[in-house]
């Protein structure tokens, strides 16, 4: 039996996973990093993108490439303008008490999960994929869309890395995150950064939904795995570590396509919360994270 086709498609199958996995984990790990707040309710800001550019594709006409691109840029605007929102009405109130913000992004979730519901309906939905051709491997074909979602995944994840080391607003936030009080002596208003901060983690999950929507269809009820593995991929990480996150999520991503493809989608699902236990046995800190002081 050659196992070469079959490593080859649970390595893609395990990239495709891995692509939108660090997209979504680096919005809840960079929201924690500089807010130092547990985002309870990131699921649920992954579905709205997911509904949203169902809504989009659905209703605007033309090639279906036009549509996608249309949600790709719309959907993590709306979506980080709803995040923006209820930081500034219930996390700035709570003035961004660990504790408290828990309880709030768990309201934030059921009001985001029903409101899906009363407005967009129980029922899974398609997005049509911007294209359907497909890549000849020597053993089979694959979708040309799936290796899509890895670069796009990848160039958006480059453009996060740019405007974190680039540019002004990446200091501030480097600046706010390491001295909250400090950044404020300098004139840094710090309540924008963290609204900005919210936002930006919401529409990178949105924009990872966009992503896969034309693969697992849009649902009121999606945002529970991708929050689940965001948190597994964020603590074997490190919280607020980025990098961190871009390695825990290529491990749990191919890892858990392998084990798929030759195993069972259960079995890999297992062997993510093992990883989890004994990393927070033995190196609590995350495998990038900072050890405390």
């Amino acid at each position: 039996m050659d196992l070469g086709p079959y490593l080859l498609l649970a390595a893609l199958e395990g990239l495709t996973s891995a692509a939108v996995l660090a997209l979504t984990a680096a919005g809840l790990s960079l929201v924690f990093g500089v807010m130092r707040v547990v985002n309870v309710a990131h699921g649920e800001f992954f579905m709205l993108g997911a509904v949203i550019a169902w809504f989009v594709t659905a209703h605007v006409g033309g090639p279906p490439w036009l549509g996608f691109l249309l949600a790709l840029a719309l959907s993590p605007l709306v979506v980080g303008a709803i995040a923006a929102a209820a930081d500034r009405l219930v996390l700035k109130r709570l003035n961004y008490d660990p504790e408290a913000t828990i309880v709030a992004t768990i309201g934030l979730l059921y009001l985001l999960q029903q409101a899906a519901l009363s407005f967009y309906g129980p029922d899974a939905r398609p997005v049509p994929a911007p294209f359907d051709w497909r890549v000849r491997f020597p053993w089979f074909g694959y979708s040309g869309y799936k290796l899509f979602v890895i670069a796009a995944a990848g160039a958006l994840l480059c453009g996060l890395w740019l405007l974190m080391a680039r540019t002004r607003f990446g200091l501030v936030m480097r600046a706010t995150q390491y001295d909250p009080r400090t950044a404020q002596a300098f004139g840094i208003d710090t309540d924008r950064v963290y609204a900005g901060v919210f936002a930006l983690g919401a529409g990178l999950a949105a924009a990872a939904a966009v992503l896969i929507a034309p693969i697992s269809q849009a649902h009121y009820l999606m945002g529970g795995d991708p929050l689940l593995l965001s948190f597994v991929v964020v603590i074997i990480g490190g919280l607020g570590s980025l990098r961190g996150t871009l390695a825990a999520a290529l491990l749990i991503g191919v890892g858990e396509g392998m084990v798929s493809v030759f195993f069972s989608p259960t079995l890999a699902k297992i062997l993510a919360t093992l990883a989890v236990a004994l990393v927070l046995v033995f190196r609590p800190e995350g495998l990038f994270g900072a050890r405390a002081r």
